[in-house]
């Protein structure tokens, strides 16, 4: 079993940029009351005129912050890039590591499920997020928000439980020989091995959840899964 790492667990400030592909093409735009939006030279776009700008501009990049915003059907706290493409405008949002996870975890595991076997999938998730800021997925973004990546669905997905989960296991990833396990995982132990087994651990998400009922704590659950790896904290290079 895996030990939980012992030291100051002050959350270490990240960011995350994720391409909104589930969102793509951007059809409707809403920004909250207090955000700003600016085009690619810096002048702010009114936000009366940024479903025109969306609709018809020659803009490629418009930057959007200072509050939350709905894209299409979904909403999101977090800056927003609007990156347009040969036809069609795809976002990016750039948010802090941990709220990325809270949302993560909403969606991709009932949030009435135990909460070890949440923090199991907090963990596994802030792993994989920390994977994909090494090895980003694009020059716009460090992962997308569909299963081709983890599910990300902004507030919509984001629970109390999700939070908890997430805040319990803040700054803790899997790792393997000093460096960050990524960390996959499908939703059975039979849909891992098809879509994981040549790559190596993988964690089923019923199975964490089973193993849960049965009183085993998250690291119990994650050693189950992940042979070998261990638990770290993330630091402040400073500490």
């Amino acid at each position: 079993m895996p030990k939980v790492p012992s030291g100051a667990d002050e959350a270490v400030p990240l960011d995350i940029r994720v391409g909104l592909i589930s969102q793509s093409p951007v059809t409707a735009f809403w920004p909250g009351r207090n955000v700003l939006c600016r085009n690619q030279e810096g002048s702010v776009i009114p936000a009366q005129q940024l479903g025109k700008t969306i609709a018809g501009s020659s803009q490629r990049e418009i930057h959007c912050s200072g509050g939350p915003v709905q894209i299409n059907q979904q909403r999101y706290l977090g800056d927003i890039s609007l990156l347009k493409d040969q036809r069609d405008w795809i976002a990016v949002i750039s948010l802090d590591l941990e709220t990325y996870v809270a949302s993560v975890v909403g969606a991709e595991m009932p949030s009435e499920w135990h909460q070890e076997a949440l923090k199991a999938q907090a963990v596994a998730a802030r792993s994989y997020a920390l994977a994909h800021l090494a090895r980003p997925a694009s020059t716009a973004y460090h992962l997308g928000d569909t299963t081709r990546w983890q599910v990300f669905s902004g507030e919509t997905s984001t629970t109390h439980a999700s939070r908890s989960a997430t805040w319990q296991t803040r700054g803790i990833v899997l790792s393997y020989d000093g460096g960050i396990v990524e960390s996959l995982y499908a939703s059975t132990a039979q849909v891992s091995a098809e879509a994981h087994g040549h790559l190596g651990a993988s964690m089923s998400q019923t199975g964490a959840q089973h193993l849960a009922l049965q009183g085993r704590p998250f690291n119990a659950i994650l050693g189950r899964y992940y042979a070998g790896a261990s638990l770290a904290r993330l630091k402040r290079h400073d500490q």
